[in-house]
C-alpha cells in the first residue's frame, strides 16, 4: 500500500505543473497573482511605502535630513517605492552588482507604484488648489472644475535617468536607473530624456557620512550640452505648451534606484535647474527611486 501511495505521489509530480522559481528567494513556491516572477511569501514582505512621513523626502519614518536642511531645497519631493530593509538590499544587490538582470522588469514595477502615489498626490493638490481658486472667485462652476479635474490627472512630462560614471558602466554593463526610468516611460507614456551628464567618478558611498556625500556629490553632474538632446528639451517644451490649456512648468522627474541622504538627487536637481533656466524653460524636479533607506 505504502509503495503503491509513493507511485501515485510521484506520477502525480511528474504530471503536475512545478511551481515557478521565485526570483527574490530563489526557492519554488505559490506564486504571487500580482507580482508572478515571486513567490507568494517574498510579495507578502515587500515593505512598501504606502504613506511617506516626510512629505518632502517620501522617508517612511521621522526624517532628521530635511528638518535641518538650510534655504529650500531643489526638488518638489522624492517618492519612493520600498523601505531600504536588509531584504531589499540584498534584492538590489541581485541586480546591481551581481548581474542578475531578469530583477529588472519586476524592480521596474515596482517603481512604477511610486510613480501612481506621487501621481495621486499631486493631483489630489490640484484638485485642491483648483477648488480653493473656484470658491473665492467663481462659486458655482466648482463642481464642473472637480469633475474636470478628477479625468486630467497629474502627468510628469520627462523622466531624467541619473548617469554612471564611465568606470561603474564598465563595472555592471547597465545604468540601472536608465532601466527603471525606461519601465516606468514604457508604462506611464513620459518620455525619458538623457539630460544630465556625469562629470566626474566618485568612489562607493555607501561608507561615507552624510556630509562627505554631499560634498563629493556637489559637482559630480552638469546639464548636457548635446545639441541633439536639448533641441528635444525645446520641442517637447514648445509641443506640450501648445497642447495644454493650463500651462505649468516642465514636470521633470530624476530616477535612481536608491535614496539615502539625498545627496545624488540634490546634485542632479541643482544640475537640471541650471540646464532649464539656460534653456528658458521653467521646470518643476521631483525624484523617484526604487528605495528609500
Amino acid at each position: 500500500m505504502r509503495s503503491l501511495t509513493s507511485w501515485m505521489n510521484q506520477a502525480r509530480s511528474l504530471i503536475a505543473p512545478s511551481q515557478p522559481e521565485c526570483l527574490f528567494c530563489g526557492r519554488r513556491g505559490r506564486p504571487s497573482p500580482e507580482w508572478p516572477e515571486i513567490c507568494l511569501h517574498c510579495q507578502l514582505g515587500i515593505p512598501w511605502i504606502r504613506v511617506p512621513r516626510c512629505q518632502t523626502c517620501g522617508r517612511h519614518v521621522g526624517c532628521p535630513d530635511c528638518s535641518r536642511s538650510h534655504g529650500p531645497l531643489p526638488i518638489r519631493c522624492n517618492r519612493s517605492a520600498v523601505a531600504y530593509t536588509s531584504e531589499m538590499r540584498e534584492i538590489l544587490g541581485q541586480y546591481k552588482y551581481r548581474g542578475n538582470e531578469r530583477l529588472a522588469p519586476l524592480l521596474g514595477r515596482m517603481l512604477d507604484r511610486a510613480y501612481v502615489l506621487l501621481q495621486q498626490e499631486q493631483s489630489g493638490q490640484q484638485l485642491r488648489e483648483a477648488l480653493q481658486s473656484n470658491f473665492f472667485s467663481k462659486p458655482f462652476p466648482i463642481w464642473h472644475s472637480k469633475l474636470r479635474m478628477r479625468s486630467n490627472l497629474w502627468q510628469a512630462d520627462l523622466l531624467v535617468p541619473v548617469p554612471v560614471s564611465a568606470v561603474r558602466l564598465s563595472e555592471r554593463g547597465f545604468n540601472q536607473a536608465e532601466r527603471l526610468a525606461e519601465a516606468v516611460s514604457l508604462r506611464r507614456g513620459v518620455p525619458q530624456l538623457p539630460l544630465l551628464v556625469r562629470t566626474q567618478h566618485t568612489a562607493k558611498q555607501s561608507f561615507k557620512s552624510r556630509r562627505e556625500r554631499l560634498a563629493d556629490m556637489k559637482h559630480a553632474f552638469a546639464g548636457t550640452t548635446d545639441s541633439a538632446v536639448l533641441q528635444s528639451l525645446n520641442e517637447h517644451q514648445h509641443s506640450r505648451a501648445s497642447h495644454q490649456l493650463e500651462q505649468h512648468p516642465l514636470r521633470i522627474i530624476i530616477v535612481d534606484d536608491i535614496y539615502t541622504t539625498g545627496s545624488t538627487i540634490r546634485a542632479c536637481a541643482e544640475a537640471l535647474q541650471q540646464l532649464c533656466r539656460s534653456q528658458n524653460c521653467p521646470a518643476e524636479i521631483y525624484s523617484l527611486t526604487w528605495a528609500r533607506s
